[in-house]
Parts: C-alpha cells; structure tokens; sequence
C-alpha cells in the first residue's frame, strides 16, 4: 500500500494489525482497512433504502487506503474479530454507594478490555470523613475510591493491546476540590486519569471578581462549607502548572449547547474532553485528513464534501454494528446515536495554504472549514434520518423546535486529539500545531520514532538552505526559529506548539468549537519558565471565548512524555485518540 510512511508501518504492526497465536503479524495494511470496510459496510443490509454493502465497502475502503478518514483505533483494531467493539469513549455513572462505586468498577473493567475509554464524574460522592448510616462509619471520599478505579485500570490490559484510560471530574463546589485538586502532586497516584474540574460561571465569575462559592454535600444537597474562589483558582492553575493537571471543563457552557437538555444535565466527559456523554453513552470517532483536502493551493470543498458524505455513514454504521460491552451501552448509545467526525492534519493544511499557524488568516479559515464540515455531516445525517429514520430522542431534542428537519445523529461533529490515527494518516494531530519541526516520539514498548516533518523537508530542499550544520541544529532543537540561514518566510509558516503564543491556540481551538457539536480536544503548550499566573490568565480567556473546556502542558511538567526533544519537552499523547491529551498511551 502507497503513501505509508514507516513510521505509520512500524504503528500498524505493533499494535493494530491482526496477529496469530505465535503473535506473528498475519496482515498488511491493506488487508487491515478491508477488513475494517468489509465490516461496517455489512450493516446497509440491514436497510432497505440505500446503497449496497458491495458499493459502500468500496467507498470506505477508498477514503481509508488514500489516507482521506480514519475511524478511532479500536474499529481499526477490532472491526471483523471476534471482540467487535469499535467504540473509543464511554462514560459511566457512579453513584453513592459500595454497591454503585464497584458497579461502577466492574462496568469500567469490561469496557477497557473490549478497547474503550471511559469517564467519571464522582461529584455524587459524599464528602471525605461524611457519615455512612449503614455501617456509622465515614465516608473515604472521591479520591480514595478514584484509586481503586486507577488500580482496576492498571491490571486490565485494553482489548490486548494497551492499558485502558480514563476521566475523572470533580464539580468545583464538592467539599473536597481541594484535595481533587492536589491529588497529582503525588505523580505515582492515579496515573491512569486525565482530572478536570467541573467549573461554573458563577465560580469564574467569583474567581475574577473575589468573593466565596457554597460548598455544598452531595448527599444532602445542602451547603455544609464555604471556600474563596480566588484561592480555588489559584490551586487549579498552580497545580496545572505543576504537573498538566487538573483541566477546566465549562460545565454550564457544554449545558447551554446540549441539544438534548431535556434529558438532564451533562457530568462527564469522555477520556480526552471531547464528547461530554450521559451515563452508560458511547460514541465513535472518525477524522478527516485536511492535509489531503488542498489541490492548487486551495482548499478542495468537492473532495471535502464527499469524504464527509461517506465519513457520516460509516459512523452511523458501526453504532448499528458494534458489540456493546454491557446491554445497558448499547441502550443509551441507540437512543442518541451520537457520532464524532472531526479533522486532523489542520496544521499540515495551513503550511500548504500558506498560512501561519498563529495569522489571520488560519482564524478565519478554522471558523470555515469547521462550519463546513458540521453544516454538511448535518445534510448527511438528515438524509439517513430518511432513509433509515431519526435517532429516537430526537422529539425531545432542541432540533424540532429550530425547525430542523429529523436527523440521525443527535450530535455529528467532534474535534478528537487523533494522534496516533494522525501518524498512520502522515499528518499532524487534530487541530494541533507542528510539536517540533522534528522531534523522537517514544512508542510503548520502548521504542522510539524519529520524525521529520515532510513539507518542511520538501520546502528546504526547494530553497536549498538545508546544510548539515542547520540539519543538525534543527534535530536538535526541534523548532527553527533563531536559526540563521533559514528564510524568513519559512520560519514563520514552520512555528511549532511552543513557538506559538497561547493566546493564539485559544483563539483556533475556540473557532473550531464555535462550529463543533460537541467538544474539541486542544493542547496550549507553555515554556518550562511560565509561571501559574499564566495559567490563570489561560483559564479566564477560553472562559471567554465559550470554549467546553482546557488543558494546558507546561513543557518537562510531565516524566516520560510521549515527544521530546533534547532542549524541549512534549505533549503526551492521548490514550486513544492519541494526541495532544494529558495522558499517555496513544
């Protein structure tokens, strides 16, 4: 197969293409996407409006071999075996009790060994030293109990092949935030979860203005405590500052855009932030490579559209398709039948437009081609809702009332890390900036990378301006800012994540949220120097700008980042969709 680099060949062998039971590779990638095509095409038989499977499993396998979409790992991984599950994000309830807590853990056990992730809110949790009638003891509280979970997680290997990952979420008003807060400081603790902080406007808006939040006890729903918010804030962006967590989720903003509030309100969020999702909710990530939607130096929409046209449907495919892990999943996911088409390769998609990462120009390109992407996967969606009818929920939905017409898909778009899926396709991750304009990007298992960006490569060789010596500076930088000898021009299209003021990655990431269903999953990327005030100031901006949510990475914040230079740190990669996400593993 053409157009793999053997960085995207080394990914595939070690942990996507089928093996025996020596554990010899006993596929190519080629025979790996038509398996995967076979598959999801399978489902059109179920229809009796449509296209064939024979058509459909020709289109799929056709975007997948050009490198055009990309599904999330585990339909590459398991689509046609015997497991099944094709789903990357899950989230799971846990409720106030032994019973509801080890539920809870059992549930989380089998997603993990079926290939997905999953997410907590443990906000319903009575506080640390809080009364159990049943036993008249005290309560341990959300962080003990999140050990357990951590622990659980350590010795279930996902679907074979990898350690699951997962989210968890305190709201801000719990009696013990603080010690939520704190709990990484610590950084042999709780290393298989992302945390973020559920945080309110009423919080932020204290936060900036000075003033107190209620602390209020789950269990009784009263007020048993007061904390100030500026001190709060301050232990959030401290900490983040420290070790890459907590992050912030928006919690009132991602409930103000849930077009299924009639249901209840959001908790959790998926491992990565995209897809906030309701108990025992599921949802299947798909990415399309804008670094293959330029021609002439233009953004081809034709070849967009289409892409989208059969991205949609193979989503919509696998929610029918997929073995869900517990009855209960597969209830909740067909009742919405949420799907997550989001874009990678945004930033290899500037540099051949021409565009700086951090110019006017890609602002307004992001707001476009985000608005594109959601405004046509909806056309699609409400042509499948004809032919095969809308998701259930839909009269409850916010979309009757907005005169839309019935879709299939309760939400269509998601901005998901794709980092690793973004190696296969030979392009940047999701919405991200370059890392490095060449960087070692270490693999489990302990192998190593070395990757040179290939439009750089072919920009220098154009110009020949690439000596050894400027060779040799580059590897071992990563960025090519200050070094002489290199076009002005070239440096500035070439800015890598920490050439890029965070201000500016703020202000892409909220340009493709104002476009996106769900979530996005972005990365600000900070100087080793930058002080917590600089976090703060993070935090208050994409409070502003209506982003759902934030993660910042201080560079060498983190032992064992999944990039490095030798003078720079990296953004560890995400445990499925493998990017720029707070945990390692992608």
């Amino acid at each position: 197969m053409k157009g793999l680099s053997e960085n995207a060949r080394l990914v595939l062998e070690q942990r996507y293409l089928r093996r025996n039971a020596e554990g010899k590779v006993t596929e190519t990638p080629e025979e790996m996407f038509a398996r995967v095509a076979r598959h999801v095409a399978a489902a059109e038989a179920g229809y009796r409006r449509g296209p064939s499977p024979a058509e459909m499993e020709e289109r799929f396998f056709e975007v997948m071999t050009g490198l055009d979409f990309l599904p999330n790992s585990p339909a590459l991984m398991n689509a046609g075996t015997r497991l099944g599950q094709l789903s990357a994000c899950f989230v799971l309830p846990v409720e106030d009790s032994i019973r509801g807590i080890f539920r809870a853990v059992s549930e989380m056990a089998l997603i993990h060994q079926s290939g997905g992730g999953t997410g907590f809110s443990f906000s319903r949790l009575r506080p640390e030293g809080d009364v159990v009638r049943s036993t008249g003891g005290v309560a341990s509280g959300p962080v003990s109990f999140m050990q357990v979970f951590d622990r659980a997680t350590e010795v279930v290997k996902q679907g074979g092949r990898r350690r699951g990952a997962n989210m968890g979420i305190l709201r801000v008003d719990h009696p013990d935030i603080l010690r939520f807060v704190e709990a990484k400081g610590d950084p042999s603790i709780l290393t298989n979860f992302n945390l973020s902080v559920a945080v309110t406007d009423r919080f932020m808006k204290a936060a900036q203005r000075g003033g107190e939040i209620p602390l209020v006890n789950p269990r009784t729903g009263k007020e048993c405590g007061r904390a100030d918010a500026a001190s709060l804030f301050d232990a959030v962006t401290g900490q983040a500052a420290l070790t890459g967590d907590p992050g912030i989720l928006f919690i009132d903003e991602i409930n103000r855009r849930n077009p299924l509030a009639a249901l209840g309100p959001l908790e959790a969020t998926n491992p990565c932030g995209e897809l906030p999702l309701y108990p025992y909710e599921s949802c299947i990530l798909g990415s399309i490579n804008l670094s293959r939607m330029v021609r002439g130096g233009r953004v081809d929409y034709k070849k967009l559209r289409h892409v989208i046209e059969v991205g949609v449907r193979f989503l919509d495919n696998i929610i029918d398709l997929n073995r869900y892990p517990i009855p209960k999943i597969r209830k909740a996911t067909l009742a919405n039948r949420k799907i997550g088409l989001g874009v990678m390769g945004f930033a290899d998609m500037l540099i051949q437009l021409g565009f700086p990462y951090d110019s006017a120009e890609a602002l307004r390109l992001a707001g476009r081609l985000m608005g594109f992407v959601t405004s046509e996967a909806r056309r699609v969606s409400a042509g499948l809702a004809r032919e095969r009818g809308p998701f259930p929920n839909y009269p409850v939905s916010v979309y009757p009332k907005r005169g839309l017409p019935e879709l299939r898909n309760a939400t269509v778009t998601t901005v998901a890390p794709a980092g690793t899926t973004g190696i296969i396709a030979g392009t940047t991750g999701g919405i991200e900036p370059l890392f490095a304009v060449a960087f070692c990007r270490r693999l489990p298992g302990g192998r190593s990378l070395a990757e040179v960006n290939p439009l750089f490569e072919r920009a220098a060789s154009g110009r020949r301006f690439l000596t050894s010596m400027i060779r040799e500076e580059i590897l071992r930088r990563g960025s090519i800012q200050g070094i002489r000898g290199i076009p002005a021009e070239v440096r500035r299209l070439f800015r890598t994540a920490f050439d890029i003021a965070p201000e500016d990655h703020l202000r892409i990431q909220a340009a493709f949220q104002r476009h996106t269903d769900n979530a996005v999953s972005k990365t600000v990327n900070l100087p080793e120097d930058a002080p917590p005030e600089d976090v703060r100031k993070i935090y208050i901006m994409a409070h502003a700008l209506k982003c759902k949510g934030v993660t910042v990475y201080r560079c060498g914040s983190r032992e064992g980042q999944v990039l490095s230079l030798p003078e720079a740190g990296g953004i560890p990669s995400g445990p499925e969709c493998g990017g720029a996400c707070r945990l390692c593993g992608g």
